[in-house]
């Protein structure tokens, strides 16, 4: 195990009916709140009325900014800065998914900034100072909630890329089951993806003596997969609404990861892919993430045939350690098809013309991964294998 701090500041608030603790959390920071929120779900549903009644109830002056989009772009987050600098905004409340909630950290940190919002993203601009921000969750997917971390893409030059910050993390995060009730279930699926895949990318390590990361790991796992199984045929059951809401927070809030580093090769891979063809990053996690288990598998065959006893209860007998590990790798691809993930490129609609330009991209700022370092021609024939 690795030497770590661990440390998350951010107030989780869980359960039904608690969208009201934000009358005792915001005016903690000040008395111009802009609200921002994406396509528009929120307000079709009645999220957005709900928040905005509340934020009504309370003595604050209310501004908002919507449309941040499934991929968010820098291009919205350079709107919504500019709302925070003119109207001296004090507190951000972001009433969506991840997607929301990263372009948020994108706008908080931007405000004390004079240059373009994209320097921050691209590592040329240490921020020293945001905005404090909460969130109200509608969709259980990228752990954004409770971490510090942001995606956004600039659709302008085709790039997508991660970047984190100790002050993006929120200062709070409602998080009510009964308000995912209406994620569709394509999200939905691509949630319980997004969510798997965060658990992977901490667990495939080569780092010793990590047992009760493994467990923790695993538990996730199999918790993820028995009740995202049983959610998809019942959208609107409260208990695996529930389950599945904390899973995605906990696969990404740090807890699992400390002691180790993880890989995170198969998410930037992915982010080339959106970058490029706009798809959602769950739907290209599936596809990509079970190709490059059977690329890197070799490089530490122990801990796939672990991740194939554990978690999907491959009986060992008989068998060698590849097939075992083998054996975990095709149920887990298996179990994502059978709640409707896809399986290859061509479902999604992309062919192998822009390959060469998504290796670039995913290498753009030189080897990715941690568990097996994968140059271009490494990429490329994951890419291929996901035809």
């Amino acid at each position: 195990m690795l030497n770590f701090e661990f440390r998350n500041p951010t107030k989780l608030i869980f359960g039904k009916g608690q969208l009201e603790k934000i009358k005792t959390e915001i005016p903690q920071y000040g008395k111009k709140v802009l609200v921002t929120y994406g396509g528009g779900s929120v307000k079709a549903f009645g999220l957005y009325d709900k928040v905005m009644q509340t934020l009504k109830e309370m003595d604050v002056q209310v501004f908002e900014f919507g449309g941040i989009e499934p991929n968010p772009r820098v291009s919205s987050a350079r709107q919504a800065i500019e709302i925070c600098k003119n109207e001296e905004i004090d507190f951000i409340l972001a009433v969506g998914g991840g997607s929301v909630i990263d372009c948020t950290k994108l706008i908080a940190a931007g405000r004390y900034y004079d240059g373009d919002a994209w320097d921050i993203v691209l590592g040329k601009h240490t921020p020293q100072k945001s905005l404090p921000f909460g969130t109200v969750l509608t969709l259980a997917a990228t752990g954004s909630e409770m971490n510090s971390g942001s995606v956004i893409t600039n659709w302008e030059t085709k790039e997508k890329y991660g970047w984190g910050s100790p002050l993006n993390f929120p200062q709070f995060s409602v998080l009510d089951p009964e308000n995912t009730y209406t994620v569709p279930l394509d999200q939905t699926i691509n949630g319980i993806v997004d969510m798997m895949a965060h658990v992977f990318e901490q667990y495939f390590h080569n780092t010793p003596n990590t047992a009760l990361q493994d467990r923790l790991c695993e538990g996730t796992l199999k918790t993820i997969i028995e009740d995202g199984a049983k959610l998809v045929n019942n959208l609107h059951d409260y208990a695996y609404r529930e389950s599945i809401l904390y899973c995605g927070t906990v696969a990404l809030n740090g807890y699992l990861r400390v002691g180790s580093m993880g890989d995170w090769a198969s998410h930037q891979i992915e982010h080339a892919v959106s970058a490029v063809y706009d798809i959602p990053h769950g739907a290209g996690l599936a596809i990509l993430f079970p190709n490059w288990m059977k690329y890197v598998m070799h490089e530490n065959v122990a801990r796939f045939k672990q991740f194939a006893i554990r978690v999907y209860d491959v009986d060992p007998t008989g068998k060698t350690d590849e097939e075992i590990a083998l054996e975990g790798i095709e149920r887990n691809q298996a179990f994502w098809k059978s709640i409707g993930a896809p399986t290859t490129f061509a479902e999604v609609g992309i062919d192998d013309s822009q390959i060469d330009v998504m290796v670039e991209k995913a290498l753009v700022n030189g080897p990715v991964g941690r568990f097996k370092a994968l140059h271009a021609e490494d990429v490329r024939a994951i890419y291929q294998a996901s035809l």
